[in-house]
């Protein structure tokens, strides 16, 4: 199905109805490392996700309740820069104290990070051992009016009117300080999930439509920046991002490489996720686990429903 090209827009309110159902939400990210034991160790240890279970080859972890990110063994070299593939996945914890605690984690273990104050959210963005990005993202909608594309920037607007660049660092100490002699060595809240997943595509309009075509709405277009952004319907709307920051037609990271094998995306009813597949204009597989399909630039995604 194509779709119009995206509306041009100064200006992009960033809050949709909060209490309205989001059509769909993320399931396990499959990430493929060059040592698995350091790679879990990582997401365990400093990250604070629980070990779901353990193979020889795959590691599951997340909450007691859901996996997030599923570990597979055998890339022989760390992630490549000039291809398209994962730019980030984002944990979302639930609270700021959560958001807290693993900000103590980190400072605990010593690994390198960067505190970011979106005002939409605030930031904390480091790598994995093979230098995949992580960013933890902890949800503040209501502090944001809109943002504003101007040329080549864009700049946030705070709801008390006050223009930021959305990219200064947020206080660390003030958000330690929440703790408020909290036990920091707790792993992540039962209700931490998988809240973004941004993606270096080979050609953005392109992949943009592919994901409105699935039923994510527009949030920003920037073209000029080389980005695009997807909301799911929630006050937070953030939740598939698209960039070419990586080159135009830049292809998918070779086998062997630390990357993203697929991730998931699960529509909330049955009913959603059968509308998409008759919409999708693409070959689609299916399997045990879902529905396989693969967007523009070969980035793979298992469809599935809660």
């Amino acid at each position: 199905m194509i779709l119009d090209v995206p509306s041009p827009t100064a200006t992009v309110p960033s809050v949709a109805n909060p209490r309205r159902q989001e059509i769909a939400s993320f399931g396990s990210v499959n990430l493929e490392v060059t040592d698995l034991g350091r790679s879990t160790a990582f997401w365990h240890r400093v990250i604070g996700l629980h070990i779901r279970s353990e193979a020889p080859e795959t590691v599951e972890l997340g909450t007691p309740d859901q996996t997030m990110v599923t570990l597979h063994s055998g890339a022989r070299h760390g992630y490549l820069l000039r291809h398209s593939g994962l730019y980030h996945l984002a944990v979302h914890p639930p609270s700021t104290v959560e958001f807290a605690r693993i900000l103590k984690r980190l400072v605990n273990a010593g690994w390198r990070h960067a505190p970011v104050d979106h005002i939409m959210s605030k930031a904390i963005y480091l790598n994995d051992p093979d230098g995949i990005t992580v960013e933890i993202t902890l949800e503040t909608p209501h502090r944001l009016r809109e943002l504003v594309v101007n040329g080549n920037s864009v700049r946030a607007v705070r709801t008390d009117g006050r223009l930021e660049s959305g990219r200064d660092p947020f206080d660390v100490t003030a958000m330690l300080a929440t703790l408020d002699g909290l036990d920091d060595a707790d792993l992540v809240a039962s209700d931490t999930r998988i809240g973004h997943v941004h993606l270096h595509v080979a050609d953005l309009l392109e992949a943009y439509r592919f994901y409105r075509t699935l039923g994510f709405t527009q949030a920003l277009w920037a073209p000029q920046l080389g980005v695009g952004d997807l909301g799911a319907g929630g006050a937070f709307n953030h939740r598939i991002a698209v960039n070419t920051w990586q080159g135009r037609g830049a292809p998918q990271s070779p086998r062997g490489t630390a990357r993203m094998r697929d991730f998931t995306i699960n529509f909330d009813t049955p009913h959603r996720l059968d509308h998409v597949l008759g919409r999708l204009p693409i070959d689609v597989r299916e399997s045990d686990t879902g529905y396989s399909v693969e967007d523009p630039a070969g980035n793979r995604i298992t469809l599935g429903h809660d």
